[in-house]
């Protein structure tokens, strides 16, 4: 259950908070968002500090494919149809800006990383239609993209559409580099934020700035997070003895598989359910079925599981947290596609926070409105998470066996079989087997 990142690359070791501290800007979480945040932060002239409650990229960073796209699955008709050409283009616009920047960062810091650009094809084996009508979207938004019959894979498709000039890198060689001059403190869990204090397990941090670039915000209210968004498992499993592709694959098929290389590593990634809806196991079944199907010289090595958050409306969640909370700004809602909005939200904290004028402010603004977009997701979490409230109301006083309850909210949990951890169905806060906590939104453990 460990990711080729983490097999490849050991970060050093930062101390816990010692004392009560004041600085610029405080950043909670140690992942790519947050060591983004906080270099711009830097470099552009604020003392910051970063809050991390394990350690540096221990949480859904590590488990990433590292793919840095502007190409999001089947996203741009949609975008046009829901929200216009102008904004359509303007989301398109912002994630190649934010491949850009990532490039100059690791060029100007001369970070070895692993960096390559290549073409991103999204393919299917099944519908040719879906594919044409997304490659006229985006090509009529003036992205690089083009539909084409030659995708460089061994196994047959019906076509695919091919955006130029994406990227991928080794996530960890490059978090090593940016986090080595900035100030970490590990093993320190926030536990509340009041105003412009930041209250930890091992001390306080007073700023003018709080950035919770923490996967999912910790805070229900004011933000309401946990009602405008959930949590879904994607997973991956990496293969050795695989020629390299050349290029950077997604399928809009339901079993597709996504497809990225590492040398002579190819990841093989796909899922897309529910954190806590598949608790019966075998949840790697069918990406080894197909991988086995198309690369059958492959030998498998290792597989993990990592979780994305899904805004209803499509787009993340960057810029102030609440308008009842100046000095607060958030990140989160990536969905399946972090590392490059991870670059973006770096891109628009720093901005927002210095007041310069940034044409996507709005677009990402966790204050927009969308009711006619995010209707329907918005009832089928809410059922999802009455659902999990009211089986965790009848486990009330019962703590053994296979019955726990979240210390987010108090849904039922639900026990994955397969990888030994306490799932929440409602918002995604998952524990190991003893109990500790893994992720978010929660804040404490389940003995606590």
């Amino acid at each position: 259950m460990e990711s080729i990142w983490s097999r490849t690359v050991e970060i050093p070791e930062r101390e816990c908070l010692k004392e009560d501290i004041r600085v610029d800007a405080v950043v909670i979480g140690a992942g790519m968002s947050g060591l983004l945040t906080a270099f711009l932060l830097e470099e552009s002239g604020l003392k910051t500090v970063v809050l991390e409650a394990g350690r540096i990229a221990g949480g859904q960073t590590k488990n990433t494919t590292a793919k840095i796209t502007s190409q999001h699955g089947m996203i741009y008709k949609k975008l046009t149809e829901n929200f216009g050409e102008k904004r359509a283009a303007l989301y398109g616009q912002a994630h190649e800006a934010a491949i850009g920047e990532l490039e100059r960062l690791i060029k100007d810091n001369h970070i070895n990383c692993h960096f390559s650009r290549l073409p991103g094809y999204l393919y299917s084996q099944k519908d040719r239609k879906a594919l044409e009508e997304e490659a006229w979207a985006a090509e009529k938004l003036g992205l690089g993209a083009s539909f084409t019959e030659e995708t460089g894979l061994s196994f047959e498709t019906v076509g695919a559409v091919r955006f130029e000039n994406q990227a991928q890198f080794h996530p960890l060689e490059f978090i090593k580099a940016i986090s080595g001059g900035l100030s970490i403190y590990e093993h320190t869990r926030v536990r509340k934020v009041r105003r412009n204090k930041v209250y930890t397990d091992k001390g306080r941090v007073t700023a003018d700035h709080i950035i919770f670039a923490c996967h999912y915000p910790i805070v229900n209210v004011p933000g309401f997070y946990f009602l405008r968004q959930h949590q879904e498992k994607s997973c991956v499993i990496a293969w050795d003895n695989v020629k390299p592709l050349p290029g950077i694959y997604y399928s809009i098929d339901k079993e597709g598989l996504s497809l990225r290389s590492s040398g002579n590593i190819l990841l093989t990634g796909g899922g897309g359910f529910r954190t806590g809806e598949k608790a019966e196991g075998e949840i790697y079944t069918s990406i080894r079925k197909e991988a086995e199907r198309f690369f059958p010289e492959g030998r498998e090595i290792t597989h993990w599981s990592a979780q994305d958050c899904m805004p209803h409306d499509g787009m993340a969640f960057i810029g102030q947290y609440s308008i009842f909370k100046p000095g607060w700004h958030v990140a989160t809602g990536f969905q399946k596609w972090g590392m490059t909005s991870s670059m973006l939200s770096a891109m628009l904290i720093r901005d927002e926070i210095w007041e310069i004028e940034n044409p996507y402010v709005l677009l990402f603004s966790p204050q927009r409105f969308h009711p006619a977009v995010s209707a329907g997701p918005f009832f089928q979490d809410a059922a999802q998470s009455m659902k999990g409230l009211a089986k965790g109301i009848v486990l009330l006083g019962k703590k053994e066996g296979k019955h726990r309850r979240c210390t987010h909210m108090g849904c039922a949990l639900n026990w994955n079989e397969e990888e030994e951890i306490w799932e929440c169905p409602c918002h995604g806060s998952c524990f190991d087997k003893e109990g500790k906590l893994l992720t978010e939104p929660s804040k404490k453990d389940l003995k606590e």
